[in-house]
């Protein structure tokens, strides 16, 4: 359907531009289709009548004519570009979309060939110990403070573009982005988790990268990558649900 719509769109865009006024000394025109310039007489095709009429040369406006012809023909070339980049930008993204698999988690394509990211493994640490993550099994609450943190100081996912596009699956409808990583000693923190006592409300402070995200498809397939150039360090896309402290990462690294 959208294809179809682009040809009508650049085939009214065409038949609009084949048209044009031919304008008289006196002010007034003629939508016309051609004209031709035949000794002291002009002989233009009008669109109105659908025949071909004659006057003398020297009553059109042929300066004007032209200059106004010429200016249009510009814009509607610009627009048929337009749409035929949108197109192409579209054909693109459809063979993109092809080739990210249906399971949930986050890849990239890197000279056109998939990379898959593996779900890192993150823990809770407090002071009561550590407790690993499990997708979708609620982690014990302890009030006070805490960190989601990852072991290494450095991710073994080196990605060298520092702006990359990253396609994420989701899982379920939940929130996702990128942050920044804080290197520890023997850690990356992912989040700062505070947990107030009696009611156990709980607060996630992350640093979070700005980007532009855009949905694929209806069954939760992104596109998210970062506004600016990532400077050299740690980083994750995450999925998380606020204040459930859930969240998967795919760490990465930016050397």
């Amino acid at each position: 359907m959208r294809k179809l719509f682009l040809l009508f769109v650049t085939f009214a865009i065409s038949l609009i531009a084949a048209n044009f006024k031919l304008y008289m000394k006196d002010g007034s025109f003629q939508l016309v289709r051609e004209y031709k310039v035949e000794g002291d007489h002009l002989k233009y095709y009008s669109v109105e009548r659908a025949d071909w009429e004659e006057i003398p040369t020297d009553l059109a406006d042929l300066k004007r004519t032209e200059g106004e012809a010429s200016t249009r023909k510009k814009t509607f070339d610009r627009q048929a570009q337009e749409l035929a980049d949108e197109e192409q930008a579209a054909k693109e993204e459809r063979a993109e979309i092809r080739k990210i698999p249906r399971d949930p988690g986050v890849y990239m394509l890197e000279n056109n060939e998939l990379r898959i990211f593996k779900l890192g493994e993150a823990a809770v640490k407090s002071n009561k110990g550590r407790t690993i993550l499990k997708y979708l099994t609620p982690i014990p609450l302890v009030s006070g403070k805490s960190t989601l943190e990852m072991q290494g100081e450095h991710s073994d996912n080196v990605v060298a573009d520092n702006k990359p596009e990253f396609f994420l699956q989701l899982s379920l409808e939940d929130s996702f982005g990128i942050v920044r990583l804080t290197p520890q000693k023997g850690v990356r923190i992912v989040e700062r988790i505070t947990i107030a006592p009696v009611v156990n409300e709980v607060a996630e402070e992350r640093d979070v990268v700005p980007t532009f995200t855009k949905q694929l498809t209806d069954s939760g397939l992104y596109k998210i990558w970062p506004q600016e150039p990532l400077p050299k360090g740690e980083y994750a896309v995450i999925e998380y649900n606020e204040t459930k402290v859930d969240a998967r990462v795919w760490d990465f690294s930016i050397r």
